[in-house]
């Protein structure tokens, strides 16, 4: 597996997104599936794996740190902070709540170290900026568990060029995290320049553009009730049905270079940057090995463009996110 440098982390080009096996897009898969899919990705050379405090509520965490305690020597750590589920009417439902206060965030880094069955975590992530606590404050408070020995280096999810600049200033960023996929350019706006320009790698989530880029997903319907695709602009009906015409142009790509769809919206991340790092999550270990063939694929500058012809921004319907949860992200958006 190729590497790639990410703080003071050298690790596979690409990496794990484990959210897959405990949260969003259904019900979490057995702990037998989830513990075959990491120890695959881990004898396949996979060295960043990537988990949160929010994902099934602890319970990813909880799994990955089953499963990996005894080989944790053998990849780079990243959770995230920030966004947890908490019990906030006292009936015993955990709710998504938004909380970057310091204190929340070193109790939170203390639960994610017994759940992951570690002494230290290699990469942190601020999974949201909460707005009513400064970004100097979240940071400041995570640099003390650098300090502390806790985790060894910071990241930080969905935030802006601006709010990059800002926490950089602080204690040096490791990552940054975001969604980006030829579907989701928004980063090129001004944070991937960024990125570059400070030496933070610019960690790329949901490179299949949440399944839509593997082909496979034709019917929105037969999403599970729980999935949270449901909620998204783009995946619904009338939308996606706009966004499926485009997959006739970019099918004929991947069949011109001979590889598979999944592979080929890989690969253009791939190409886009040295700094750039995707970690496709999946829970299936055939498309484990699948994604990870994307590393061999190579693409002339010329296919690079006729690809982002066909994804301009302009092209895809729907929006990222609906109005409450674009509102808890800090990203530039191309849409008015």
């Amino acid at each position: 597996m190729q590497q790639r440098n990410l703080g003071p982390f050298s690790v596979s080009a690409i990496g794990l997104g484990c959210m897959n096996l405990s949260h969003a897009y259904g019900a979490p898969v057995s702990a037998e599936q989830g513990e075959r899919v990491l120890l695959t990705a881990l004898d396949a050379g996979v060295t960043l794996f990537d988990t949160a405090t929010l994902y099934g509520f602890g319970a990813n965490e909880t799994l990955v740190g089953r499963v990996m305690k005894s080989h944790r020597h053998r990849f780079t750590l990243a959770s995230k902070c920030g966004m947890q589920g908490v019990d906030v009417n006292g009936d015993g439902k955990l709710v998504r709540v938004i909380d970057g206060r310091p204190a929340t965030l070193r109790q939170t880094c203390e639960d994610s170290l017994r759940r992951l069955q570690t002494d230290v975590i290699d990469l942190y992530y601020l999974h949201r900026w909460d707005k009513s606590v400064p970004i100097e404050d979240s940071v400041g408070a995570l640099a003390d568990l650098v300090r502390a020995g806790k985790i060894r280096s910071i990241g930080l999810s969905e935030v802006s060029a601006a709010t990059l600049r800002r926490a950089h200033a602080v204690h040096p960023i490791a990552a940054l995290q975001t969604e980006y996929s030829l579907w989701t350019r928004n980063p090129e706006i001004a944070v991937l320049d960024a990125c570059r320009e400070l030496g933070v790698a610019f960690v790329a989530f949901s490179p299949v553009a949440r399944g839509y880029l593997c082909g496979d997903l034709t019917d929105v319907s037969t999403l599970d009730a729980k999935d949270i695709r449901r909620s998204m602009p783009r995946f619904a009906p009338d939308n996606y049905a706009a966004n499926l015409k485009l997959l006739d142009g970019y099918r004929a790509i991947a069949q011109e270079v001979g590889c598979s769809l999944a592979q080929l919206a890989i690969a253009w991340l791939l190409h886009k940057g040295e700094h750039i790092i995707p970690i496709p999550g999946t829970t299936s270990v055939e498309h484990l090995h699948d994604d990870l063939g994307a590393a061999q694929v190579q693409l002339s500058p010329s296919l690079i463009e006729r690809l982002q012809a066909l994804y301009t921004p302009q092209a895809v319907v729907g929006g990222r996110y609906n109005a409450q949860s674009a509102s808890e992200v800090d990203t530039e958006n191309f849409a008015a």
